[in-house]
């Protein structure tokens, strides 16, 4: 009898949670993608990369700029296929336009879209009803994976639904700008660490994503570090936001940021060999109830293990040999990626 592996017996015939590298890097001149996608080449894909059509067009040029990130996806540049895009909002004139420029030209699909200043639901339906149609037009196989970017009453208000949308597959909380809609009312301080983390709004917002994303099996990915001078701040952010907010994903705009946050959002060694030594005895007993130096574990703490391996695997953390076999036909292209 084959073994079967954890995602085939965890999940109750569903697909396991969504798993993407901890790190999306942001970058909006053509200058700055280059920079980002040399030093995903030097890292391997532990970070993907967003190409910024919206803050990074110049008014009037949205075309020109569309037009570039299409000739970096799927170029000599992107080499491993975790490259996206953020377009423009659902009230700017020209997200259409990007839609259909990108799918159209680019030679591989973005690994991603991402849209932000989402007001309500309807809006984001009809923006990944638009994306859709465009890939089955222009004859694209697979789906385009979307990402919604949380910076408004109304995102915050419908965060749940918002992550129940077919073909989402991650909240993005955009701080700066909902501190912003406050009107001063949230104060300034609450932009960066520590007060990003203490006001209780902000908080309440950070979670209510968080809660969202994981109730639906999606990806909550946190906020940017304002700081790009001191790594160590960056690191405690990206630690903070995992620890305490449950986030598994955190943007970075300066390449500095990348190696810290990626390495705060990984499983440590030894729970790697932990998560290990108790999946390979769960395998091996059929799934049914264990014990390990102890403590008994089953289903239940077997999913937690089995998300360390993924998180690890993501990261481009070593997974000891002997656990190859619990990643046997998962078909994931994070979990292969490393």
């Amino acid at each position: 009898m084959r073994a079967l592996t954890p995602a085939e017996v965890l999940f109750d015939g569903e697909a396991p949670p969504t798993v993407l590298p901890a790190c999306d890097h942001y970058a909006g001149s053509e200058k700055l993608m280059l920079k980002s996608l040399a030093l995903q080449q030097e890292l391997g894909p532990v970070f993907d990369i967003t190409l910024d059509c919206e803050d990074g067009a110049q008014v009037g040029h949205e075309a020109e700029h569309a037009e570039l990130v299409a000739s970096l996806l799927g170029s000599e540049h992107d080499r491993f296929g975790r490259v996206g895009v953020r377009i423009h909002d659902f009230n700017h004139t020209h997200w259409r336009d990007d839609v259909r420029l990108i799918l159209r030209a680019a030679k591989r699909a973005p690994a991603f879209i991402t849209l932000p200043k989402i007001r309500n639901v309807p809006d984001a339906a009809e923006m990944c009803a638009y994306i859709e149609a465009t890939r089955r037009e222009l004859g694209m196989t697979q789906p385009v994976p979307v990402q919604l970017l949380v910076e408004t009453h109304g995102a915050l208000a419908r965060a749940f639904d918002l992550a129940a949308l077919p073909g989402v597959e991650a909240l993005s909380f955009g701080l700066m700008d909902f501190v912003s809609a406050h009107d001063g009312a949230i104060p300034d301080s609450a932009m960066r660490s520590p007060g990003q983390f203490d006001h209780p709004l902000v908080r309440r917002a950070k979670l209510e994503i968080a809660a969202a994303c994981h109730a639906h099996g999606k990806v909550p990915s946190h906020n940017v570090s304002t700081e790009v001078r001191d790594m160590s701040v960056v690191a405690n952010d990206a630690t903070r936001a995992r620890n305490e907010f449950g986030y598994t994903r955190m943007w970075s705009i300066h390449p500095a940021q990348v190696p810290a946050i990626v390495a705060a959002f990984a499983p440590r060694e030894d729970e790697i060999v932990t998560a290990t030594e108790i999946l390979l005895a769960a395998q091996s007993a059929q799934w049914g109830p264990t014990r390990h130096r102890d403590t008994l574990h089953d289903r239940a703490s077997y999913r937690y293990y089995w998300s360390v391996l993924r998180r690890a695997r993501s990261t481009g953390r070593a997974v000891p040999a002997e656990a190859a076999p619990l990643f046997a036909t998962t078909g994931s292209t994070q979990e292969s990626a490393s």
